[in-house]
């Protein structure tokens, strides 16, 4: 059992070793940079899944890199800027990159695998990292979470965008931020290479 499941209830047999599968972080994220290179690299698209999927990925890339900008990991609790609006910010540029790569792709099958890998490690993670929190940060984080969904903005904390500061040490330096924007920003590249 994991450290991300021992406070969960047993299980055994095939559930065990899907639970587990679906709290691994490791491959969650090595899945997810694999998943991106595959949707560049069999990219057989049209402009204009291209021009909707393109302002997805690049949006995406500067909520993560604006998310990580504020975060120091389980030493404080961030609340401001992405975190005002969300929970979990760095989740939500995840989704938005894998699904602009998913319509940039242009094949039948991207859209349903990204919706397959969210379901299958999204809901997991998100639980774990809520669990975790609120283990650390106790009332401030209940606090926060009680006002604060969890992947979908609010207009309701938007006052909170504006509070706060954002840190390019923290970024990329402590978060190494800047080296996974490089790399979505070159699979997009050939992908849009693809199509001019």
């Amino acid at each position: 059992m994991s450290h991300r499941t021992k406070d969960l209830p047993p299980l055994t047999g095939f559930r065990h070793t899907i639970r587990e599968l679906r709290y691994q972080e490791i491959a969650r994220q090595g899945l997810g940079i694999v998943l991106i290179l595959v949707y560049a690299l069999t990219a057989r698209s049209i402009p204009l899944l291209v021009a909707i999927g393109a302002p997805l990925v690049v949006l995406g890339t500067i909520v993560r890199l604006y998310a990580s900008g504020f975060i120091l990991k389980n030493e404080e609790l961030a609340k401001h800027g992405p975190y005002a609006l969300v929970r979990h910010p760095l989740y939500t540029g995840n989704v938005l990159v894998l699904v602009g790569f998913a319509f940039a792709n242009g094949n039948w099958w991207s859209l349903p695998l990204a919706a397959l890998f969210f379901w299958f490690y999204y809901p997991p993670a998100i639980e774990y990292e809520d669990r975790k929190l609120r283990r650390i940060f106790g009332a401030e984080w209940e606090s926060w979470a009680a006002s604060t969904p969890a992947l979908v903005p609010t207009l309701r904390n938007l006052r909170g965008l504006t509070e706060g500061s954002w840190s390019i040490a923290k970024s990329f330096r402590k978060n190494g931020e800047a080296i996974i924007a490089i790399y979505v920003l070159f699979c997009l590249y050939l992908v849009v290479r693809q199509v001019l």
